[in-house]
């Protein structure tokens, strides 16, 4: 098979790493891929939002198969336009629906289908201009600390946790009349705060059967001891130590299966990955977001603990078989531990040198904000590393990664060494 695969980050460099080790992929194109995805499969320079370009290029090369990795295109209707199109319409997508995409796309849309669908989740209300009053008056109704999300996509920075009743409402006035976050913000979601410890949950779903992954719990902000500003994830660590069988039977029974089931029910064509971001409540799940694809740092953690060849997996959910196949899960411990450039998530430079990645024993970098340059790898982005291992349990694995790291280099380089703290 020839494949394409739609991506820039961590999060495809991991997928794939995991494709191409399918005796069934030929050739793997990535599109626009990364300094690391360039070294395995071949690069495209093609944005992944270009449909156009995008059609012109699968007929061109006799693509099989598309797999979309970042959100965006998925939320533009990359499932629908292929779908749509009879010189296309044969070529499988990996991703769903435009409106199966809204799950992530517009925060009021998930949390209309928890409610709907009677998923344990957080009480809320939505809020746009002209209702910015009406907001503040509803944020007096709750205990802080509050909860502001804005509805659109603003590259996982769009949620504020705010302890001070005027500073929330000074922030919802932001985000509403001042745009904030651009038009991402000209819809808040605000919601009761709850009080627990997070957890990711992953799943693939044909639209009909469902594979529930490694479960992973990814560390957000910038500074150790989860202070400062959040990020796209500085790091990961699966599976989760408290995640027993008891959690996780919880977890398929309440909330995975409701959703696939409700996705069904709803009529919405989904085809993909579902990333159910979850906090644990004195023992209780209940679903905080929805993502429609992998999280990032999540995937460098996930994928490698897959033993299962992931095109057949993805064969299966294009033929919606995915009960005739088997996933089978590596039972040691992975973590991953991302370097990043000095100054994020705010102002940061681009371009130093990476020095040293041949230095790395026994474990996986995946590359995520890099490309070359005159035959040189260098910075390209916030999040520019991400270091995996495998150990028998995670503080094993997480003492390899920071051994490994201690062998690179770029100017102005940093990384979180607490990564797990929480979980002793």
């Amino acid at each position: 098979m020839t494949i394409l695969l739609l991506g820039s980050g961590g999060r495809e460099h991991a997928l794939a790493y995991k494709m191409l080790k399918s005796p069934t992929c030929n050739q793997l194109f990535v599109a626009p891929g990364n300094a690391g995805t360039s070294f395995i499969a071949t690069n495209v320079s093609i944005s992944p939002i270009d449909f156009d370009s995008i059609k012109d290029f699968v007929l061109k090369e006799n693509i099989d198969m598309v797999v979309v990795g970042p959100e965006d295109p998925l939320v533009h209707g990359i499932y629908d336009f292929f779908k749509n199109d009879k010189a296309i319409n044969h070529i499988p997508v990996i991703g769903p629906s435009k409106v199966g995409a809204q799950l992530e796309g517009s925060k009021e849309f998930a949390k209309e289908f928890l409610i709907k669908h009677k998923i344990p989740t957080a009480a809320y209300d939505s809020f746009t201009s002209e209702s910015v009053e009406r907001g503040c008056n509803f944020l007096e109704t709750l205990q802080p600390p509050y909860v502001l999300k804005a509805d659109g996509l603003a590259a996982g920075k769009g949620v504020l946790i705010l302890n001070d009743l005027a500073e929330a409402k000074t922030e919802l006035r932001n985000m509403l009349v001042h745009a904030k976050f651009g038009t991402a913000s000209s819809k808040v979601v605000i919601e009761e705060f709850l009080d627990g410890i997070e957890l990711s949950c992953f799943v693939l779903t044909d639209g009909k059967n469902y594979k529930m992954l490694p479960t992973a719990k990814d560390y957000k902000r910038i500074g150790e001891g989860d202070t400062g500003l959040n990020t796209g994830g500085m790091g990961a660590v699966s599976p989760v130590p408290f995640a027993d069988e008891v959690l996780l039977e919880k977890i398929e029974t309440r909330i995975v299966k409701p959703t696939v089931d409700g996705l069904q029910k709803d009529g919405i064509e989904y085809k993909g990955f579902i990333f159910i971001g979850l906090i644990i409540v004195k023992g209780e799940p209940m679903v905080i977001e929805y993502n429609v694809r992998m999280g990032d740092p999540e995937t460098e953690v996930v994928m490698p603990r897959i033993q299962s060849d992931l095109v057949e997996l993805f064969q299966a959910v294009a033929n919606q078989k995915l009960d005739e196949v088997t996933l089978e899960i590596d039972p040691r411990s992975a973590t991953t531990i991302m370097v990043v450039s000095g100054g994020y998530p705010e102002d940061y430079n681009k371009g130093f040198e990476i020095t040293g990645m041949e230095y790395v024993d026994d474990s996986i970098v995946f590359h995520a904000g890099t490309k070359l340059e005159n035959g040189k790898v260098v910075t390209n982005g916030g999040r520019v590393l991400a270091v995996t291992s495998f150990g028998n349990n995670f503080q094993e694995a997480i003492k390899k990664s920071y051994q490994n790291i201690d062998k690179l280099h770029f100017d102005k380089m940093y990384f979180r060494k607490d990564i797990g703290f929480d979980l002793a």
